[in-house]
């Protein structure tokens, strides 16, 4: 498994994550920095296109379940910017049903968690998703 701190002391890995639960959120930002990537990490939806064009992520983890707007909606914005299209989305959501992990995988997720997720999986997703999309550590 690649991770951030192999690779070359210049290419920082950069991951959005969009989680509105603030434990989740805090264990999940905590440890993707002990590994060595650069998190911003949003409370909610509304921030989103700031975010993207701004911080220019590698790879963005997504939530489904959002206070202001659901991350299906934030998929289809990233489908609509050709900036953004290639970059590897993983949805990690509560929702268990099949329904909804085609939903989102039909609206370009690379990858779909059902929540609890354990960290190793975790890490073993993003870490073949960027080694896929070609991010500075594939």
């Amino acid at each position: 498994m690649i991770t951030a701190s192999e690779s070359s002391s210049e290419a920082v890995i950069r991951i959005l994550l969009v989680e509105d639960n603030d434990i989740n959120r805090q264990l999940m930002t905590d440890y993707l920095k002990y590994c060595g990537y650069e998190v911003l990490s949003l409370p909610k939806g509304s921030g989103f296109a700031t975010a993207m064009r701004q911080f220019e992520p590698h790879l963005v983890l997504l939530d489904l379940k959002l206070p202001d707007i659901d991350g299906y909606t934030l998929l289809q914005q990233i489908q609509q910017k050709p900036e953004w299209v290639n970059i590897p989305v993983i949805v990690v959501s509560a929702y268990a049903f099949q329904s909804d992990q085609q939903r989102a995988l039909n609206l370009g997720a690379r990858r779909y968690l059902v929540k609890p997720v354990k960290l190793p999986e975790l890490m073993q997703a993003i870490s073949e998703e960027l080694a896929y999309s070609g991010s500075p550590t594939g």
